[in-house]
């Protein structure tokens, strides 16, 4: 009985530390952030379409870097590195499109 629970709870240890090697909750949570920013932007009317599409797609290419690093099953701090600062990037052009002083339709 004590091996059974042993091994059970090997196979829990061995599991939560696989998928913490592979969690990107920060990231994540970032993405969540600048998917509203960029529809709060189009809703009121501080980006255009043209704007709001060319972010999308930095979004885009920020997922699939992600997925990129999750397929080994270990998502390593230079992984993590890269993928924060495309997210720098990407806040930085939301910011400069969302304040610049373009004549929205």
């Amino acid at each position: 009985m004590k091996t059974l629970k042993l091994i059970a709870a090997l196979i829990l240890l061995i599991s939560i530390q696989a998928n913490s090697q592979n969690a990107t909750p920060g990231i994540t949570q970032e993405q969540k952030r600048q998917k509203h920013k960029i529809s709060h932007g189009t809703a009121t009317g501080k980006l255009t379409a043209r704007e709001a599409k060319q972010l999308k797609a930095d979004q885009r290419k920020i997922v699939a870097m992600k997925k990129v690093a999750k397929a080994d099953g270990k998502v390593t701090k230079e992984e993590r590195a890269v993928i924060r600062q495309e997210q720098k990037i990407a806040n930085k052009r939301i910011h400069h499109e969302k304040h610049d002083k373009q004549q929205r339709k």
